[in-house]
């Protein structure tokens, strides 16, 4: 499946100016010396709330609601760590005494 790129697409001669970054439309890929892509992510097919979709939608301007589905999702699993973390250490403090 070839899908083309919706992505802000850059002269190589022109140079990338402050407002570029800023916008968020900026994506920086590094790239194998055969021209491949690298990334650390992957293409998946969910079927999500539409009132999810609609509030990331709401909240992502330009930015592209997928970044912040990716990044709640990313904050979850942080936040489930740091639980999991301070009941290990409240257990760990309940022994001693």
């Amino acid at each position: 499946m070839n899908k083309k790129s919706t992505s802000k697409t850059f002269d190589d001669d022109a140079p990338i100016t402050q407002s570029d970054i800023k916008s968020g439309k900026l994506v920086l890929r590094k790239r194998a010396t055969n021209g491949v892509i690298l990334s650390n992510k992957q293409r998946v097919n969910i079927y999500l709330d539409s009132a999810i979709i609609e509030h990331f939608k709401a909240m992502a301007g330009e930015r592209g609601y997928q970044t912040l589905i990716n990044d709640a999702l990313k904050q979850a699993l942080q936040a489930e760590s740091i639980e999991a973390t301070i009941k290990k250490t409240i257990r760990e403090e309940l022994r001693k005494h």
